[in-house]
């Protein structure tokens, strides 16, 4: 019996913090054929990084079976460590980078290993801020996250401007 084709998915992620740390947002686009869902969200104090796993994990996660996804991202961070095998080499060296230093953000990396375990993922590089549409709004979600975030966070404010 042959396999059934997964279904092809395109995933745009963005991470922003407002500080580094600081509060940070995120926003993700899932794209499947005709269908589009655009997600984000935010974190009180964080940094850019795990903004940018936290987008790639959340779209990843919204997945409901093992798709062929191409994900794209400006974050060399999180495309690097896949497509230049970083997270092999800190997997063997028991997290630890090549300085024998801890690697930071290991828990949002665990969790993006095993959802990336449950399909095809390519990893693809786009340039940040430049004139790419979905890496836009993803942006424009996760910075609107984090406006949101301030908004819910600082009551009274909008009434002082």
């Amino acid at each position: 019996m042959s396999e059934q084709p997964r279904k092809q998915v395109n995933i745009y992620t963005d991470g922003a913090c407002s500080g580094n740390p600081g509060p940070g947002g995120w926003g993700c686009i899932l794209e499947f054929g005709p269908h589009r869902k655009e997600m984000s969200g935010y974190v009180a104090g964080t940094t850019n990084n795990r903004m940018e796993l936290f987008a790639a994990i959340s779209a990843l996660g919204a997945l409901k079976e093992p798709c062929d996804v191409k994900l794209y991202s400006d974050s060399n961070y999180l495309v690097q460590a896949f497509n230049d095998h970083w997270l092999d080499s800190w997997v063997k060296r028991g997290w630890k980078t090549s300085t024998g230093a801890p690697v930071e953000n290991k828990d949002l990396w665990l969790i993006l290993l095993t959802q990336t375990k449950k399909h095809h993922v390519t990893f693809i590089k786009v340039k940040g801020h430049a004139d790419h549409p979905e890496n836009n709004r993803c942006d424009a979600l996760a910075t609107g996250a984090i406006e949101e975030y301030r908004r819910i966070n600082s009551p009274g404010e909008e009434e002082k401007k």
